[in-house]
């Protein structure tokens, strides 16, 4: 690749991939690889999915890009077709083109009817590529240790908790929640304080965003993360999954704070706001999900999955844990084992599966289309199993 410029941070593995089929990949001598990362975590129904696919080629023929001032009825469909998947959460919708912007538009959206108070999140979240929620300066941001909380010594006592007490509430405006990927390292925080710090926010008038980019639409084994707790949002951003791999996001934005928000006449625009074709895309994926089951099926299919690899971790010395929650999960490996997770993934690269490789920390991760069935399941496991028992 001599003229792709390289900035992820990744080696690049394979270079010849030249179509798809669900999530099965093929290369250009017909090797066929599984993709268990569901391509940056974004094609949750799979590649080349066909009805996703004819929506996309019957709009193009119509219209696909729209202004700012005129738009048409697909607009506020997708809107209606997202705040039903929500309920009973009520609100309003903007349609944007990636799960950073999304974050990014709602934290600034939070931030303007909060008066100038500082924000909260888990240090270890990742929330955008860029700007606010991205960069997370010192003196904007309080950022707590999830890590602090997964060992608890107080058996998650957490109203009564050093961590929660040193929070300054009646200084945060805004508590911003990614609810589990913890940019893929999968630390899931402890519900009774999430509980706690959302009690606090509402009783010192904060706002709520939850960043449901890599969480969302089904991933969990619930239509969103968040579902998992008890929270009750003001602002939600949708990415990845939404738009099955087409760049298309969502702010949707609770009735009460649409109303302040509009008052204080925010403003965002951008060349391919709610455009029809994203819009389009949008109600179609849905509209998969719901006919195909997906969110009952993914949370079978995701505690199936765990199940295995917890019993792989009981025979295994290397194993140190397996998390995550429903088609969403990760092995951390034993500090000493670090050989072998490199072998591991090679192993599995040359087998024909794709995973999620994050060596800094010992950690291996799975993120597989929600149309994974329980026989390719079985076969990553016996792939694991072979390589490391």
């Amino acid at each position: 690749m001599k003229h792709v410029l390289e900035c992820t941070g990744n080696e690049m593995l394979i270079t010849d991939l030249e179509k798809a089929e669900g999530y099965y990949l093929f290369d250009s001598k017909g090797k066929k690889y599984i993709d268990f990362e569901s391509g940056v975590w974004s094609m949750a129904l799979g590649h080349n999915n066909q009805q996703i696919n004819e929506a996309i080629k019957k709009q193009i023929d119509k219209i696909m890009h729209l202004g700012f001032r005129y738009t048409n009825g697909l607009v506020e469909a997708a809107a209606i077709n997202v705040i039903r998947t929500l309920k009973p959460f009520s609100g309003k919708c903007l349609f944007l083109s990636s799960g950073s912007e999304a974050v990014e538009v709602s934290v600034k959206m939070a931030k303007t009817i909060s008066n100038g108070k500082k924000l909260l999140t888990f240090r270890e979240s990742y929330l955008s590529a860029y700007g606010m929620s991205g960069n997370k300066d010192d003196s904007e941001w309080i950022k707590l240790e999830i890590s602090m909380c997964r060992d608890c010594s107080n058996n998650y006592n957490c109203g009564k908790c050093k961590v929660i007490e040193d929070i300054p509430f009646q200084k945060v405006g805004v508590f911003v929640f990614e609810p589990g990927n913890s940019s893929g390292l999968m630390l899931i925080p402890p519900k009774n304080l999430i509980y706690e710090i959302a009690k606090r926010m509402k009783e010192n008038n904060g706002l709520i965003v939850i960043d449901e980019v890599t969480t969302g639409v089904g991933r969990t084994g619930k239509w969103y993360g968040f579902q998992h707790f008890t929270i009750t949002p003001d602002l939600i951003a949708l990415g990845k999954g939404i738009g099955n791999g087409y760049p298309v996001s969502v702010v949707v934005v609770e009735d009460k704070i649409a109303k302040k928000i509009e008052m204080r006449e925010f403003r965002h625009s951008q060349s391919h706001q709610n455009d029809a074709l994203g819009c389009v895309v949008v109600s179609e994926v849905i509209n998969f999900i719901e006919q195909n089951n997906l969110i009952e099926t993914s949370n079978k299919n995701g505690q199936y999955f765990f199940g295995k690899l917890n019993e792989l971790k009981e025979k295994s010395k290397v194993i140190k844990e397996v998390r995550g929650s429903g088609m969403m999960i990760a092995i951390e490996f034993e500090n000493k084992a670090k050989a072998v997770l490199e072998s591991l993934n090679e192993h599995l690269i040359k087998k024909g599966f794709l995973v999620g490789y994050k060596p800094i920390y010992n950690l291996m991760r799975f993120y597989p289309s929600l149309t994974t069935n329980k026989e390719d399941i079985d076969s990553i496991i016996a792939c694991i199993k072979d390589c490391l028992l």
